[in-house]
């Protein structure tokens, strides 16, 4: 059986969740408390030494340690329904796409959080070592988020997936980021309408429920 160490609050694990209600995959599930720092103690680090959730444990046994390498393992092993792409120019696309929702969405909410949260001193960035914060990569991450949902927004304009013409990981990643971004206090307004109508169309499957 597959095992999904998990964390229900925060954002990463949950783009594995989605994934795998997306391609109906029974799991376990084991909750890693990271408020309490479960984490870093020694029984999870025997499972994933960098401290972090996602991780999964496949029914071979080998344990995958972060997002990326979790989808390329389950759409290998599982390839329908395809979330990763079909043809080469569809997995390019989805895969540049992808990219983007991390680097411009996630990556610049958790920049902004990190840097500013009191309950993050010194953990500037997730892993097993302690990083200091940089206010001023607080205000940059601000800016980034906001020129994300702008950009988002125009890729939306006509289109019903992030990526190619159907739902892809790139549509995971991008729902996550958007609903993550709350925790900085910025969501979709009214100059967002294309975001707004393609969140609420993702919001229709079960999935995202998770």
């Amino acid at each position: 059986m597959i095992t999904l160490y998990d964390c229900a609050t925060a954002p990463s694990p949950r783009r594995a969740r989605i994934l795998l209600a997306e391609k109906g995959l029974a799991h376990d599930v084991v909750q890693i408390d990271l408020r309490s720092g479960e984490q870093f103690g020694e029984a999870f680090r025997r499972v994933n030494p960098q401290c972090t959730v996602p991780a999964l444990r496949t029914d071979e046994g080998v344990v995958l340690t972060d997002n990326a390498a979790i989808a390329a393992w389950v759409e290998a092993r599982f390839p329908e329904p395809p979330l990763l792409g079909v043809t080469p120019e569809e997995k390019a696309e989805i895969a540049s796409w992808n990219w983007r929702m991390e680097f411009e969405g996630l990556l610049a909410i958790a920049e902004a959080l990190r840097n500013s949260s009191p309950a993050m001193a010194n953990r500037a960035l997730p892993g097993a070592v302690d990083y200091p914060q940089i206010p001023e990569l607080a205000a940059r991450g601000l800016a980034r988020v906001a020129n994300f949902f702008v950009m988002l927004d125009g890729r939306l304009d006509g289109r019903d997936f992030v990526a190619t013409d159907r739902f892809s990981i790139a549509d995971i990643t991008a729902a996550v980021a958007v609903d993550f971004a709350r925790i900085v206090k910025i969501k979709p307004g009214e100059q967002h309408p294309n975001l707004i109508r393609w969140r609420a169309a993702m919001g229709e499957r079960p999935s995202m429920s998770l």
